[in-house]
């Protein structure tokens, strides 16, 4: 088993018990971006009697630790890659990728001081969000672009009006 997880939960003076190295482990384990009940329906493969309160639980304790981001939504999704990066979403089939932060740099740097010089603020973080097809959703024919169209409005109205 890796240490990694253990050390990570003590070190920011949790207790480690098993629902809780096994939620980080499965958050960190993927790209994919889970909502909570797929990071339960994962956590329960190794785990059958864990609840999805405990999963949300122990969600909130890691991204309140740093341990986990969490990307805003109608649904949450987890992120166990807690370096600088940004995100794309595809608007056709919901799939998140990550964006490496050094990609936007220093662009990202200047707009933040930009941002910061114009209103008199205090920035402390910022997210870039990039939004468009992915490769596979590109491929698809036009019908089966015209399918996803109501995912398509779906995603845009939840951008729009979170």
């Amino acid at each position: 088993m890796d240490a990694a997880p253990d050390a990570a939960i003590r070190n920011v003076g949790l207790r480690l018990t098993g629902p809780r190295r096994v939620v980080l482990e499965v958050v960190r384990a993927t790209d994919s971006h889970p909502t909570a009940e797929v990071v339960h329906r994962m956590v329960r493969r190794r785990l059958p009697r864990v609840s999805l309160g405990t999963v949300y639980r122990n969600l909130r304790l890691l991204v309140a630790e740093g341990l986990v981001k969490e990307l805003p939504g109608p649904h949450a999704r987890f992120d166990g890659n807690t370096s600088d990066h940004h995100h794309f979403t595809c608007l056709l089939c919901g799939r998140i990728v990550d964006v490496d932060g050094p990609l936007t740099e220093p662009h990202s740097r200047a707009l933040c001081s930009r941002v910061a010089a114009q209103g008199d603020f205090s920035v402390t973080h910022h997210r870039i969000e990039f939004y468009g097809r992915c490769p596979a959703c590109r491929g698809k024919s036009n019908r089966g672009a015209l399918r996803g169209r109501g995912r398509l409005h779906q995603l845009n109205r939840a951008i729009i009006h979170p």
